[in-house]
């Protein structure tokens, strides 16, 4: 995109009413060829609609995975120091020192999926302000932040996977959800890390505390983002902003990168129809959030890691819907008769 630095919010609202909607001749293109591949109509089930949602959002036919690229954005919370974590938050910078080294689950699972990784540091030293005491960040923070993650989107990418790491972000995230659903600490709060009995409960209470003090901004997902989210999460959101323009699909990847990439919808209820859901995280807000917003994930495994672990597992899948579709003979290539 060729644009000055993104500075406020009133700029992101101005690129979100300028994004492209679906390409409706790829569609078309790829639901002529679907139907008179040499299979039963609609055998191939989701594959199908993956191939279909992949050509309508590339805005080409035939789709096809060539260039995937992994994202991970790290940020640290100011609320980690309030007992939400069952770790502290310098583990966030140790975790983006192994991503860099290639120790982690998601260097594996790129390699496996022949994905590009990237990882993008955020402010490790300056974590965002206690969401009880004020907002986490300010509007020009969290604006940059949103710029920041649009600079993931390159030129030749053809699937953008979202990920995230920062201690207590599972804090921010339900926070989040309750502020765009509705609901309490106790509604939305999980394990995270693998917190449990007082510490879990003090969770909720932190994340109620936040509720209460920035009740005022939830009909606005940009407020809600720079009161109770975090560097990271205005990243993904910006991310999938730039993946609309760009016409690049989105694979997003648990709870808190799920819920990050949904306060675009306060802006526009279509926001997120070039994004699949990877996978459903163990984390129990993930399911009821997916629930809210209308998204079936691709994966079910019981995860719980973040780091886009899930959304890059989910890169074949995609790849193979794309194969299916481009590689497969038609009843009249392959001679077989079709149905009478």
């Amino acid at each position: 995109m060729d644009r000055q630095p993104v500075a406020s919010f009133a700029e992101i609202r101005q690129i979100m009413r300028e994004v492209p909607g679906p390409d409706l001749e790829a569609a078309s293109q790829t639901a002529a060829r679907e139907a008179v591949l040499t299979k039963p109509a609609g055998a191939l089930a989701r594959l199908e609609e993956i191939a279909l949602w992949l050509a309508t959002w590339q805005g080409k036919h035939p789709p096809a995975i060539n260039h995937p690229r992994v994202a991970v954005f790290a940020g640290n919370h100011g609320v980690a120091d309030l007992g939400v974590s069952a770790y502290p938050k310098e583990v966030t910078l140790q975790m983006v020192l192994n991503f860099q080294s290639g120790g982690a689950a998601v260097n594996q699972l790129c390699k496996n999926a022949d994905a590009d990784l990237r990882v993008y540091e955020m402010c490790l030293d300056q974590p965002t302000a206690d969401f009880t005491q004020g907002p986490a960040l300010t509007e020009e923070e969290t604006a940059r932040a949103m710029a920041y993650g649009m600079m993931a989107v390159e030129p030749g990418i053809d699937l953008l996977c979202l990920g995230e790491m920062g201690i207590a972000n599972t804090t921010s995230a339900s926070a989040m959800a309750a502020a765009l659903y509705g609901g309490s600490g106790a509604d939305w709060a999980g394990p995270g890390t693998g917190v449990h009995g007082t510490q879990l409960t003090r969770k909720a209470e932190v994340i109620d505390l936040g509720l209460k003090r920035h009740a005022a901004v939830f009909n606005d997902g940009l407020a809600i983002m720079q009161c109770l989210g975090g560097h990271e999460l205005a990243a993904i959101a910006g991310a999938v902003i730039a993946a609309r323009m760009a016409r690049v699909p989105v694979l997003l990847d648990g709870f808190a990168c799920t819920v990050a990439a949904a306060t675009l919808l306060k802006l526009d209820s279509r926001a997120l129809d070039h994004c699949l859901v990877a996978h459903c995280s163990a984390e129990p807000g993930h399911r009821k959030f997916l629930e809210k917003i209308g998204k079936k994930p691709l994966l079910d495994l019981g995860m719980r890691l973040g780091e886009a672990s899930g959304a890059a597992l989910a890169i074949p899948l995609i790849r193979a819907a794309a194969m299916c579709h481009s590689g497969m003979a038609s009843f009249a290539e392959a001679g077989v008769s079709n149905k009478e």
